[in-house]
């Protein structure tokens, strides 16, 4: 998974950088905020970053703000590192819109498991847009279902919106993700398929 660092102190910053690498991340370093905010700006952000608090221009806090007024349904997990431990300091962090802080210097493995679980969270969020597309979809067919159809009142062929006759299955298959399973309705038994079997009993030739 892609994760934007951005971090001004050139040695904080390379060596984030190389544990992350060591870790199997893809890693976009940024030195400051406003490149930080370019990248996440774009298409195709990273879906994980790690923001430092203190950096010139935009910081890290403005970042996270900017990221959440701008929404969006796969906004980026942000992280913000920071050496302030205050509770009033995390709390104004997360407030802004970071999903997590970590504490500089950063321990290594706290830094690994916080960015598990952002990475836990960015799939998951993945997982439920791809469901929420996939419903709005059905829902989309179903209510292509609801509208007028025109049927023959003979033969019940049913007529597409293409202008051509197909048969019902075959239009609610094209227009839905209903599966058929065939039988036969007591009505057609007696009218059809009793005579016939009757008729096979009887032999060929035979009448009643």
């Amino acid at each position: 998974m892609r994760v934007l660092i951005a971090e001004d102190d050139a040695t904080s910053r390379r060596l984030l950088e190389a544990t992350l690498q060591r870790w199997g991340y893809d890693v976009l370093v940024k030195e400051d905020g406003a490149a930080a905010w370019a990248t996440l700006e774009a298409p195709d952000a990273p879906s994980l970053a790690i923001l430092d608090w203190m950096m010139p221009g935009l910081d890290g806090v403005d970042v996270c703000r900017r990221v959440r007024a701008r929404g969006g349904a796969t906004a980026p997990y942000l992280i913000l590192l920071t050496a302030k431990g205050r509770r009033e300091d995390v709390v104004e962090g997360l407030d802004a819109g970071a999903d997590d802080y970590v504490t500089k210097p950063f321990d290594r493995e706290e830094l690994k498991a916080r960015l598990k679980a952002g990475v836990r969270i960015v799939e998951l969020q993945r997982a439920l847009t791809e469901r929420v597309r996939a419903l709005e979809e059905a829902l989309a067919q179903i209510k292509e279902l609801r509208g007028l159809l025109p049927i023959c009142a003979y033969c019940k062929k049913i007529r597409s919106d293409r202008d051509y006759w197909q048969e019902v299955e075959g239009y609610i298959t094209e227009h839905s993700q209903a599966q058929f399973s065939h039988s036969i309705c007591p009505d057609c038994y007696d009218r059809v398929v009793r005579p016939e079997l009757e008729q096979l009993r009887r032999g060929p030739g035979k009448s009643s």
